[in-house]
């Protein structure tokens, strides 16, 4: 009986991902040129299998206070209840509440790249979040507790020497509770995820690319619903 190989099918996605990642790098000769396309390897595969309730983009976050995160380079947010996104020269503002998760997406890995990360994932974190109680047919449901935002960092490779070793560990340890990383993917050489508040699982994996999008899925998944946005909050910063 012939069928379908599931390891076949996820060695696959990941060989995909890591041959269109060492593409970009060998022949773009630009560094920003580099970093685009890199970029959008990681947006494509995450657009292409996260559930559809989900969406990634190169984002700006806005707050209610009028205050805004960083520019990012991808961040996963909610399309299904979220009620709306904007567009201004071709960036995504995405209000804070919508936002799941932020990743910056890097050429290699180093310490510097890390520190980058913290303050990029920082950025997001520190915004705030409204929260309004929501209705239903007996009554109201109190606010949901907001969720923890993801955060990471991608990459094809990483400077280190071993590639996942105590260098990394190292520099994750540089993170507070606001710029700490989750999870992070080094696509030729693995993948390392934050189990508790300070401990890292560091993971060589011959196909990072997609233990990483599992891992990833199966986080989301635990997370709760975006919570239910205050828009007039927001109306506020109508201009008469």
């Amino acid at each position: 009986m012939t069928g379908w190989s599931l390891t076949t099918l996820l060695s696959s996605l990941n060989d995909g991902v890591r041959q269109r990642l060492q593409t970009s790098r060998d022949t773009m000769g630009h560094p920003v040129l580099k970093g685009d396309a890199s970029e959008a390897v990681w947006l494509s595969l995450l657009s292409d299998y996260l559930p559809e309730r989900y969406q990634a983009a190169r984002a700006v976050v806005i707050d209610s206070e009028n205050r805004s995160s960083d520019q990012l380079d991808i961040v996963i947010f909610d399309r299904q209840y979220s009620p709306f996104v904007f567009q201004h020269d071709g960036v995504k503002v995405i209000p804070a509440e919508s936002v799941y998760a932020v990743f910056e997406a890097k050429q290699s890995l180093d310490a510097a790249q890390v520190d980058y990360a913290h303050k990029k994932i920082a950025s997001v974190r520190a915004l705030h979040r409204t929260s309004l109680p929501i209705p239903h047919a007996g009554g109201t449901y109190p606010p949901r507790p907001l969720p923890w935002i993801i955060g990471g960092i991608l990459t094809l490779e990483s400077e280190w020497k071993p590639a996942l070793g105590a260098p990394l560990e190292a520099a994750l340890a540089k993170g507070d509770e606001h710029s700490l990383l989750d999870i992070g993917c080094v696509a030729a050489q693995g993948l390392f995820y934050r189990e508790e508040l300070d401990r890292y699982v560091l993971a060589p994996h011959t196909k990072a690319a997609t233990a990483f999008l599992l891992e990833l899925i199966a986080r989301l998944q635990t997370s709760a619903t975006v919570p239910m946005i205050d828009v007039r909050a927001y109306a506020r910063w109508l201009a008469d």
